[in-house]
């Protein structure tokens, strides 16, 4: 009888890093949230958002009973993330820009990965293309892999259509789960060498890959990770806080 592990391998930092780098991947792919650095920078903006009155009373008390349906599992994960782009329609983008900067600078960037940022560095001084793939909306994102020197072109995030320096509600882009596959599909990456990922929602992307990666793996994706045979780590940060 084969019994099925259910704890997956885990990859020191040098093994972590060597593993990548002895690939030498063309392209590699990085989901956001989780991965680059600790915690959920879409919902913790969306919030930020609403206490720094940047959306209206109605949008605010809308996408908050929105959220209570999502957490009860009414709404889906696709939706949700769409409707957390949506809820600032109406705005100026350069006001958007700016309020992400503001967020991400004051609450997102003392949480980055050191070990992420260092290897993504090293695979760029090796001449590969690195790109992001998020559900959070596209100006938290690009503001954030900016840290990583990765370009706004290289992002495919959450997003809504911009008109006369507007936005829209009209969605163009909601990259989760299969979506963030899409996404990379119509990017003209079917089957990047590396995939990057900490979610459920990343599973499908890292299935994708030449090399799959879990990093800071949620629950349920190391249970996959140890069914799937993939190898995963966790930042120093993560341990210290988790005692994994």
């Amino acid at each position: 009888m084969t019994i099925t592990p259910t704890t997956p391998q885990r990859y020191t930092p040098a093994e972590f890093e060597q593993s990548v780098l002895a690939v030498s991947p063309a392209i590699a792919v990085f989901d956001c949230d989780g991965t680059l650095w600790s915690g959920d920078a879409g919902c913790g903006f969306m919030t930020w958002s609403i206490d720094q009155g940047l959306v209206s009373r109605d949008t605010s008390d809308w996408i908050d009973e929105r959220y209570r349906l999502y957490l009860a599992g009414k709404v889906s994960e696709e939706q949700m993330c769409g409707e957390m782009v949506q809820m600032y329609a109406g705005l100026h983008e350069d006001e958007m820009r700016h309020a992400a900067a503001d967020y991400f600078r004051q609450h997102v960037e003392a949480h980055i990965f050191p070990e992420l940022r260092a290897l993504i560095e090293k695979l760029q001084a090796r001449q590969a293309d690195i790109w992001a793939v998020s559900s959070t909306n596209n100006w938290v994102i690009e503001e954030g892999v900016r840290r990583f020197n990765i370009p706004a072109a290289r992002v495919l995030a959450a997003r809504v259509r911009v008109h006369e320096g507007r936005i829209t509600s009209d969605l163009t882009e909601v990259p989760t789960g299969p979506g963030k596959v899409t996404a990379l599909n119509k990017a003209g990456i079917p089957h990047p060498d590396m995939v990057f990922g900490n979610s459920v929602h990343d599973e499908a992307m890292l299935a994708i890959a030449r090399h799959a990666y879990p990093v800071n793996p949620s629950p349920a994706l190391a249970e996959s990770a140890a069914r799937r045979g993939w190898t995963v780590f966790y930042p120093e940060s993560i341990l210290a806080d988790a005692k994994l």
